[in-house]
């Protein structure tokens, strides 16, 4: 990083718990470079930051700013986020004081990839997390040292950001800003694409030209054959596909997913590679698998090393992220919340009902989801595609809508959705909060229920609240 950091200059983050930014932060700590920053809240990227050096404060505020200027010999180079407005009164302390220099975190990023030769960006509507982490653990596995910053935590090394000393970075590309378009990868890969983010993209349009314009920044560009949008507007360099029938160069032929696993056998061009396994359920995940295979081989990496490093490949968190056992009850968490997002993790939970090989320790019987929409804007978008997706499920536990600091929409809450999960056929409860859930979970579920808690708020805290109500099975 010799663009925009100075090491004799602290960095200081502004929301550093975020899953972008404690990534980066992470990796700046690991490079010697001083680090601290603000956040409303504790959690466990503030806490691990913290164990590791970093000083934080839980206030954003003008006493943060005084202390920085205090504190520090050179005024600190500041990185915000999107989720950072201009009238965040730290931000606007830190404008005033016209001393520090304000960077977007994208800008830190593309600096990031800037210095690795073989840099690798993830993108898409679907699935970059995912694609991120078995890449990542597919690189590490074959003795490469990536450096890597996604938006969950990696089981290969514990953390959603990783120092690398070697010359390959592995990043998670963010479409929901647009500010992905800054970055300049040796490979792209775009993992699918549909309409989401709509407080930033007016339609489909503005999202493709987003897209091709981060395509066109890349060396290579590596998409989804079974996208439409991508295969029509956007086919890259060259495209993996699961289709039988795609001309796809990267080709997963005789798919077959399990409660446990998937596997498939993969061509490139017209060479037969061989058979690959997969230590996941779900499509959706053997797709993610196709898109790291692909990036992999286009790096000179020998398939024989790649399919036995696919056997070290595990879920990032809060991905079909199993918890416990309460009362006979299965609590797993996930981080849907597409439409899409929600029905392809409820075909992964279904693969596992009555499947006593499904890995979870008890078999389960049917599958309830407990759901918190995120964002009025997409809520109100994507409002009747979440009814069908939802509908699927044998029960929806609705919490209402996270906000995510977005202002409300008339008639768009979680009782309007209800009412369109109930038309589409599905059976359906409302609840007021996390907690009036987590205390009338038990009269709207039974023994053997998956109990999938689904969304990118705060749904992740329930099954912790579940189990502080009743004693987990031994």
């Amino acid at each position: 990083m010799t663009h925009t950091l100075d090491p004799r200059r602290p960095v200081h983050f502004v929301g550093i718990g975020g899953a972008g930014m404690s990534a980066l932060a992470e990796v700046l700590m690991a490079r010697g470079f001083r680090v601290g920053g603000s956040d409303i809240c504790s959690s466990k990227s503030v806490n691990a930051l913290r164990r590791a050096g970093a000083e934080i404060t839980l206030q954003q505020g003008p006493k943060v700013v005084e202390d920085l200027r205090k504190n520090a010999q050179l005024p600190p180079l500041v990185v915000v986020s999107s989720a950072i407005k201009e009238d965040n009164p730290e931000l606007v302390a830190i404008r005033a004081a016209g001393e520090m220099k304000v960077i977007h975190r994208s800008d830190l990023l593309a600096d990031l990839l800037d210095g690795h030769p073989r840099s690798i960006a993830v993108a898409g509507a679907h699935g970059k997390t995912t694609t991120s982490t078995i890449l990542s653990t597919l690189l590490m596995e074959v003795g490469m040292d990536p450096t890597v910053v996604v938006g969950g935590t990696v089981p290969r090394f514990g953390s959603n950001g990783r120092h690398g000393c070697g010359d390959v970075a592995v990043v998670e590309a963010d479409e929901s800003d647009g500010t992905l378009v800054k970055f300049r990868p040796r490979i792209g890969i775009i993992t699918n694409l549909e309409l989401d983010h709509t407080d930033h993209y007016t339609d489909t349009g503005h999202l493709l030209d987003t897209m091709a314009e981060f395509g066109g920044n890349c060396q290579t560009l590596l998409t989804n054959g079974d996208c439409p949008l991508l295969s029509r507007h956007l086919p890259g360099t060259r495209q993996w596909s699961l289709d039988p029938t795609s001309s796809a160069h990267y080709h997963f032929l005789d798919v077959r997913c399990l409660g446990r696993f998937s596997e498939a056998v993969v061509r490139a061009g017209s060479e037969r590679l061989g058979p690959v396994v997969l230590p996941l359920p779900g499509l959706h995940n053997l797709a993610n698998l196709a898109a790291a295979l692909a990036a992999a081989l286009e790096m000179g990496i020998p398939f024989p090393a790649l399919q036995k490093a696919c056997e070290a490949v595990r879920a990032p968190g809060r991905r079909f992220e199993f918890h416990s056992v309460v009362d006979g009850r299965l609590l797993v968490d996930d981080y849907a919340h597409h439409p899409s997002e929600v029905a392809a993790t409820l075909a992964m939970a279904r693969l596992m009902v009555d499947d006593d090989e499904s890995g979870l320790p008890v078999t389960p019987k049917r599958v309830v989801i407990a759901f918190q929409p995120h964002r009025h804007s997409r809520t109100k978008e994507f409002l009747q595609g979440f009814a069908s997706s939802l509908a699927a499920a044998d029960a929806v536990l609705l919490l209402p809508i996270y906000s995510a600091g977005e202002e409300s929409i008339a008639g768009v809450d979680h009782v309007a959705l209800a009412g369109a999960i109930g038309n589409a056929g599905g059976t359906v409860y409302c609840f007021d909060s996390l907690e009036h859930l987590a205390q009338e979970l038990h009269s709207h579920t039974r023994p053997g229920d998956l109990v999938l808690t689904m969304g990118a708020g705060s749904i992740n805290r329930l099954p912790g609240l579940v189990r502080s109500a009743v004693p987990v099975a031994a």
